[in-house]
């Protein structure tokens, strides 16, 4: 994975995921002209993402300046907040947690990365999902519950976010 280690090599993620990965500094910008390139091909359609789709991933800062033009052209606002934005990567990592597309110890690390980027707010801690915050190291230093109570506890912490968070799947 690159700098964004919530989205697999392989997967193009939706443009709002993008947009909240964005508010936390960590879009893996290297990639989102490809993910232009397959929103392109999926329908989506716009001068700036049509420019994004185009550039060369290499120049993270050209495609920094255009993502959030290339984001308002097929409707999607950046998240207002790092919590709004920990939200919608929290929603969509219990939702592939959940039908088994990402593992739990992964979905830990994660959590770890996202609190990390959003300042470890008390507010983004307090999401369901935020309340795995340190499982990794317990997971990693083997001291603790044992690894099938850890991917229990990072199941039932999915299911929760999503009763509670409950949005369209991004």
């Amino acid at each position: 994975m690159s700098a964004n280690r919530g989205v697999p090599a392989e997967a193009v993620p939706s443009p709002e995921l993008v947009a909240a990965w964005f508010v936390l500094g960590q879009a893996g910008l290297e990639r989102v002209p490809w993910w232009a390139a397959h929103w392109l091909i999926a329908g989506r359609d716009g001068q700036a993402l049509r420019e994004l789709a185009g550039l060369n991933g290499r120049d993270v800062h050209e495609v920094r300046d255009l993502l959030p033009a290339a984001l308002a052209e097929m409707s999607v606002a950046l998240p207002p907040t790092t919590v709004a934005a920990a939200v919608v990567v929290f929603d969509s990592l219990a939702r592939r947690c959940l039908t088994r597309e990402a593992g739990e110890r992964w979905v830990a690390q994660v959590v770890e990365d996202v609190v990390t980027r959003a300042g470890y707010s008390s507010e983004v801690i307090d999401l369901p999902l935020g309340h795995l915050y340190g499982i990794d190291d317990e997971w990693g230093a083997g001291w603790g519950r044992t690894v099938g109570e850890l991917k229990a506890a990072v199941r039932a912490a999915c299911a929760r976010q999503l009763r509670t968070y409950s949005r369209p799947a991004t």
